[in-house]
C-alpha cells in the first residue's frame, strides 16, 4: 500500500473513519444524551460533535502525521484512548489511478477540514437527514478531495435495510458512493433554515425561482445539488465556516459544478487562513448556472457582503 499515493490513501482512509464517525453520531442521539454546550448565539455543540471529531483526528493523525488538521470543535487534542481509533481503508478508492497533478503531493502539503457534525441545529431538534460529517483535503489551498458522510441515510438493498453512505469526489476523476442526477427542470435554489435576515432574503428572490428550499447544513445543501434535487445554493451571509464547505467543494467540483463566494471568488484553504466564509457562498452543479446565479446577484449586496 505504500506505493499507493498519498493523497489517494488518505481519501481512503478519511471514507472509513467518516462512516465511523456517522456511526458515533447515532450511538450519541440513541442514548438519549446529547451534553448540549452554547458556543455562540444559534452555535451549539454535542457530545457527538466532541466525540466524532476525536475519532477522526485521531484516526488520521495517526496514520498521517505530519499533515494539518483542522476540525470546528475546540480542542484539537489527541485522546490516549484507542477507542475511536479507525485504521481501515476503503478498497475501492485504494484501487483508484491517482491523478498525474497529485501524485507528487506529500503530507506536509495536506491541510484537513474537518466538520464533524455539519447540521448540529438540525440534530438536537430532530431533523436528521440534514446532518453530515464532512471531511476536506486540500492542497496549495484548494479542495481536491473530500467526503460526506450522512448517518441517516436509509439505503434498501434487496431485503436489506442499510443505514449511512458515503459520498466522496476526487479531482479530476469523480465522485462515488451514489449516483449524479440533472438539476430540475426549473430553477429551485436551496438555502439557510436557519440563518436568515433581509440580506439573504433579497439574494434569493433576485433569482426568480420557481421553488426555495430551506434546510440545515452545508453538506446537505451540496448534496442537493447533486443529486437534482435543487438547481443553486445561496447563502448570502457570512454564517459559515471553511470546514462546511472545503469537502464539499471539492465534490461538487469533481462532479463538474463550481461554489465559490457570492462575488464569484473562491476560498483559500490554507492552514493560515481565517475560518469563516465571510462573503457568503454560491454553489451550482453546472458552471453555466453559477454564472447566471452570479450574474443575478445585485451589486449593492455584494458591497455589503465585501465590507
Amino acid at each position: 500500500m505504500s506505493s499507493v499515493p498519498v493523497l489517494i490513501r488518505l481519501l481512503a482512509s478519511s471514507v472509513s473513519v467518516a462512516n465511523r464517525a456517522g456511526k458515533i453520531v447515532r450511538d450519541v442521539m440513541s442514548k438519549g444524551e446529547l451534553g448540549i454546550v452554547e458556543k455562540g448565539k444559534d452555535d451549539y455543540q454535542t457530545e457527538a460533535d466532541r466525540s466524532a471529531q476525536r475519532c477522526i483526528i485521531a484516526s488520521l493523525s495517526a496514520q498521517y502525521p505530519k499533515i494539518n488538521i483542522i476540525g470546528e470543535e475546540d480542542g484539537n487534542q489527541i485522546q490516549d484512548s484507542n477507542e475511536y481509533l479507525v485504521m481501515d481503508s476503503d478498497q475501492e478508492i485504494l484501487a483508484i489511478n491517482c491523478p498525474e497533478s497529485l501524485k507528487g503531493v506529500e503530507e506536509k502539503d495536506i491541510v484537513v477540514w474537518v466538520d464533524p457534525l455539519d447540521g448540529t441545529a438540525e440534530y438536537t431538534q430532530g431533523f436528521l437527514e440534514h446532518v453530515t460529517v464532512l471531511i476536506g483535503i486540500s492542497v496549495n489551498e484548494r479542495p481536491v478531495a473530500g467526503v460526506i458522510h450522512q448517518p441517516y441515510y436509509k439505503n434498501v438493498v434487496g431485503s436489506d435495510k442499510i443505514i449511512g453512505r458515503t459520498i466522496w469526489g476526487l479531482q479530476e476523476v469523480g465522485v462515488g458512493g451514489f449516483t449524479l442526477a440533472p438539476p430540475p427542470d426549473s430553477l429551485v435554489i436551496t438555502t439557510t433554515r436557519s440563518h436568515s435576515n433581509a440580506i439573504v432574503e433579497n439574494a434569493l428572490q433576485v433569482m426568480n425561482a420557481k421553488q426555495i428550499l430551506r434546510v440545515g447544513g452545508a453538506g446537505y445543501k451540496v448534496l442537493q445539488l447533486l443529486e437534482g434535487k435543487a438547481s443553486i445554493y445561496v447563502f448570502a451571509s457570512p454564517g459559515c465556516k471553511k470546514w462546511d464547505t472545503c469537502g464539499p467543494e471539492a465534490i461538487l467540483s469533481a462532479a463538474g459544478g463550481k461554489l465559490t463566494d457570492i462575488l464569484g471568488n473562491h476560498y483559500k484553504y490554507g492552514a493560515s487562513e481565517s475560518r469563516p466564509n465571510k462573503t457568503g457562498v454560491l454553489a451550482a452543479v453546472y458552471e453555466d448556472l453559477h454564472s447566471y446565479a452570479l450574474s443575478r446577484i445585485p451589486q449593492e449586496l455584494k458591497d455589503e457582503l465585501a465590507k
